[in-house]
Parts: C-alpha cells; sequence; structure tokens
C-alpha cells in the first residue's frame, strides 16, 4: 500500500523476516528402497505380497497327500534289508503223505527174533523200607559249632567278652575329682601377645533442641503492614518489550 505524507517510516527489520520451518523441507527418507537416501546405507528391504485371488485357491493345482511312500524307500534308495512274510499253510499232496508217530500201533505186530510176544514193561511201585537196617537222614546229625574255644581237635580264633560295669573304681567314678575342661579360665590372648584395636559402640544421644517457642506462619499478619508503613507493596505487570531492541551496553572490559 501506498504511505500518507503523515506517516512516519521505518526502517525493515531482518528479525521480523520469519522463514519457513522445520516442516516445510522435505527430506528422502531413510525406509524402503524407492527414494532412498543415497547418502545413508540401505538396509535389506522386504515387501508383503498380496493377497491372492480366491480363483486361484479355488483351484486344484497340487495333488496333495494322495502319494504313499513306501517306508522302505531312503535318500538313498530302496532298503536292502532282508525281509521275511508268514505264508499259509501248504496244502498237503497226496504223493508225500509221510505217517505220523500215531499212525504205527507196535503192540499189533506179530512176534519176531523167536520171541513169543513183543516186549511190554510197566512201572513197579515204591519199594518199602527195610525195618532192619534204619539209616538216619542227613538231617538228623548234629555238628559241633565252631564259634569259641570249647571244641578240643579244631583251631580257636581269638574270643573276646564284654564285661560289665564297675560301680567303684570303674571310669564313671571319678575318685581323684579330677576338674573337667571347663573347669579352666582361657587368659585374654591381649596379656601375652600385642593388643589389637578395640572399638565400642556408644549410646545414642539425644538431639539438642531449643524449648524456646517460636510463632508459626499463622502468627504473623502480613496485610497489617500499614501499621508503620504508608501502604502494602503492590506490584503491576509492564508492557511487552520488543525482542529487537538492542541492549544497552555501557562498559565491558576487555
Amino acid at each position: 500500500r501506498t504511505l500518507s505524507p503523515m506517516e512516519k517510516k521505518y526502517p525493515a527489520i531482518a528479525g521480523k523476516e520469519k522463514g519457513p520451518g522445520p516442516g516445510r523441507y522435505g527430506l528422502p527418507p531413510t525406509i524402503g528402497f524407492v527414494g532412498h537416501d543415497f547418502t545413508k546405507p540401505t538396509s535389506p528391504a522386504y515387501s508383503f505380497h498380496g493377497r491372492i485371488s480366491n480363483n486361484m485357491l479355488s483351484l486344484d493345482s497340487s495333488p496333495g497327500p494322495l502319494y504313499h511312500v513306501d517306508a522302505k524307500i531312503t535318500r538313498f534308495g530302496k532298503d536292502g534289508t532282508p525281509a521275511y512274510s508268514m505264508l499259509s499253510r501248504m496244502k498237503t499232496q497226496k504223493l508225500f503223505s509221510t505217517p505220523g508217530p500215531g499212525t504205527y500201533s507196535p503192540e499189533k505186530a506179530p512176534p519176531s527174533n523167536l520171541q513169543r510176544r513183543q516186549p511190554s514193561y510197566t512201572m513197579g511201585r515204591r519199594t518199602r523200607y527195610r525195618t532192619v537196617d534204619p539209616v538216619p537222614a542227613p538231617n538228623k546229625y548234629s555238628l559241633p559249632p565252631l564259634l569259641g574255644s570249647h571244641i578240643p581237635n579244631k583251631r580257636a580264633s581269638a574270643s573276646y567278652s564284654m564285661l560289665g560295669t564297675f560301680s567303684t573304681g570303674g571310669p564313671s567314678e571319678d575318685l581323684a575329682k579330677t576338674p573337667g575342661p571347663c573347669r579352666y579360665n582361657s587368659t585374654d590372648p591381649s596379656v601375652y601377645r600385642p593388643r589389637q584395636p578395640a572399638f565400642s559402640m556408644l549410646g545414642r544421644h539425644d538431639v539438642p533442641k531449643d524449648k524456646t517457642k517460636k510463632p508459626g506462619p499463622g502468627t504473623y499478619n502480613p496485610e497489617n503492614v500499614t501499621a508503620h508503613k504508608t501502604r502494602a507493596p503492590a506490584y503491576s505487570m509492564g508492557v511487552r518489550h520488543s525482542e529487537f531492541v538492542t541492549p544497552l551496553v555501557v562498559g565491558f572490559s576487555d
């Protein structure tokens, strides 16, 4: 606009010319691959594939788990261990019908080798014991024990016995009245060796207190300042100063 002759013209202040803020500048991003800042190293970037259409899912493009892989097939080929199977019973051939042991009847055979009849055997009963010579059983004998020194014709080892407790003159009765280890007093090592530093813990000291009464904050009345002054102090809010005013420099030292 044009200035009127009555208006005062002030010089332009460079500080009032505000430039654009940090958000006005568009730096290249450091994330991703497209438009990446070429001054920064680029890391591997991965992308998510788009959703497959439903038509592709409905198509049967793979056979699925229809193939049966035999357990004998390995990555080196077929397993070479011998395998055996149990076959059914073979049919009996009439050409080779061998009779079993129960087919024969040797008792019906006629006498041979000039014998009147075929040999026969029977199982006899238990014979009775004879009362003339009753032989004792093994448990009837009792051998003498080998423990102790009562067998004259056997070597005996040393045998010991445990006697009873003596009431008079035994170890349990102290006739000499000998004092035990607890009767002796132990000597302080500081008596016959260099004394070590000793410390003691004193009792708790009472905090020194001033027993005079002090007034609290509520005792004071700052509103009664007019008793010795003309009026209470008052404060006002001043004008806003320009941030472009040159400060007053009175003097400075080199």
